[in-house]
């Protein structure tokens, strides 16, 4: 079958696609920007990557008509505009305007659970979002998912915070709602196995695990699994504004995505039973057997997708990648320095690895200050690190910076920072003849950026040394 996937470059359409080819289907991938469609995709004769926004009507017509099946996995949880819901209600409804136009047969959505009478707005707007998608010209299966556990997650990765950072929590109230966890690896599953089957044409399900749990339980069960002992105690004082400044400092998650959990935790969120299971032949895992999965992809360093590398996990990169591609040159602060190199693999290695827990190589607790700085002023701070400790891949977030251009053929990495500044700043490390090239360049807003450049460099004169002096040694 010819398989459309949306949301190709997300936690879940990453992790799809590679089951999708390994049946021998033929994916097409529709991507906002070409640059962040993983390379391994693009040299697939099988996959076709096709760029394309469905806020925008007039960028579809390159999407092709011969579409079997097409997954909708749109959704926007840390998405910081005010008018996210008339947002993904008008991609809804484009994506439908134009699959109506094709031969697809099914359309199959993940949606979220919302069998509560009250509801956060953004279980609103995803049960808004598969009223729009309903058409007389195709076959909707809607899979409503609770929170999703895997290497990755929003939800693992900020457990995973809380637990290792605090031995003991004074929590927010919400930690006593119950909810039904159901690990990734399940969710992909009833997706997989319901592509074409007929079964399951215009037939909505609840998918969960088997366990009804509080979030407190989650936190306690995960500290087992890693072998620690923690206290929770929680508290009915902590107001969901205090409860979303608390997951934002102590977590890695953004302040929009926090407030979004928040408004979230505070609604059971338990599944209606059905059939699905014995129909697609699923039987999901426990919430614990979820986490020690999780832990042995991230062992493995085979995390494929993760929450953190989204393009609204930092509320600032609007833009298309490519449009930071070309660093300017006009009215532009730079520091630049080169090296010569000994040995080019064993540097292009480091440069790869550079940042989250390797750290960057000199000066690494002036990074950690700067991070903590940039998390007062409502920034993303350091903490989302890296999804993978030695590879780095376009559209991938990187500490406070994001991947603009990745090439180690090129031997080049440009890197676009996120953090709360006066200005942009893009850092590159690029290679040629044995020598290893180190610029950072500011372009100020105004006169708070130029002071802001001014305040700087001093620490910037032996930090961007010290990293380059550390990058070009063999060792």
């Amino acid at each position: 079958m010819t398989i459309l996937v949306t949301g190709a470059t997300g936690y879940i359409g990453k992790r799809l696609i590679p089951l999708l080819l390994y049946e021998g289907h033929s994916v097409v991938c529709i991507v906002r920007d070409r640059l962040r469609a993983d390379k391994n995709y693009i040299e697939d004769d099988n996959v076709y990557v096709i760029e394309a926004d469905f806020l925008r009507p007039d960028s579809l017509d390159n999407i092709p008509k011969n579409i079997d099946v097409a997954y909708y996995l749109i959704h926007s949880m840390s998405n910081s505009s005010r008018d996210f819901e008339s947002l993904e209600e008008r991609c809804a409804k484009n994506f439908k305007n134009y699959i109506e136009t094709t031969n697809t047969k099914q359309v199959i959505y993940l949606s979220g659970i919302t069998n509560e009478d009250r509801l956060s707005k953004h279980l609103r707007s995803r049960k808004n979002v598969e009223d729009c998608l309903i058409s007389n010209k195709y076959e909707l299966t809607i899979f409503k998912a609770g929170i999703i556990v895997g290497s990755g997650s929003s939800s693992f990765e900020i457990i995973r915070d809380l637990v290792e950072k605090l031995p003991f929590m004074i929590a927010p109230k919400w930690l006593n709602t119950k909810t039904q966890p159901i690990a990734v690896r399940d969710v992909l599953s009833f997706l997989f196995k319901a592509a074409g089957n007929k079964e399951v044409y215009n037939k909505t399900y609840d998918i969960f695990g088997p366990e009804i749990i509080t979030y407190k339980d989650m936190l306690l069960q995960f500290a087992k699994v890693r072998g620690l002992k923690r206290h929770i105690l929680t508290v009915p004082l902590m107001t969901p504004k205090l409860s979303s400044y608390w997951l934002y400092f102590v977590t890695s998650t953004s302040y929009k995505l926090a407030t979004s959990l928040v408004d979230s935790m505070g609604i059971q969120i338990i599944g209606n039973r059905s059939n699905i299971n014995e129909l697609l032949k699923v039987n999901p895992i426990t919430y614990k057997e979820a986490v020690e999965l999780a832990f042995e992809k991230i062992e493995q360093n085979s995390i494929v997708s993760s929450w953190k590398d989204s393009m609204v996990s930092s509320g600032r990169l609007r833009k298309r990648l490519h449009k930071y591609v070309n660093v300017p040159k006009f009215g532009c602060f730079r520091d630049y320095k080169e090296r010569p190199v000994v040995n080019v693999g064993r540097t292009i290695e480091k440069i790869w690895s550079i940042g989250g827990k390797n750290g960057w190589y000199y000066g690494t607790f002036l990074w950690r200050i700067r991070g903590y700085i940039d998390k007062l002023f409502g920034g993303i701070g350091l903490r989302r690190g890296r999804t993978n400790p030695i590879e780095l891949n376009v559209g991938d977030s990187l500490d406070f910076w994001r991947v603009i251009f990745a090439d180690k053929t090129q031997q080049k990495l440009l890197l676009y920072a996120e953090m709360r500044l006066p200005g942009e700043a893009w850092l590159e490390f690029k290679i040629e003849n044995n020598v290893l090239k180190q610029t950072a360049t500011f372009r100020p807003k105004g006169l708070a950026g130029r002071l802001y450049w001014l305040s700087v460099l001093p620490f910037h004169g032996f930090i961007f040394r010290g990293m380059i002096n550390k990058l070009a040694k063999a060792t």
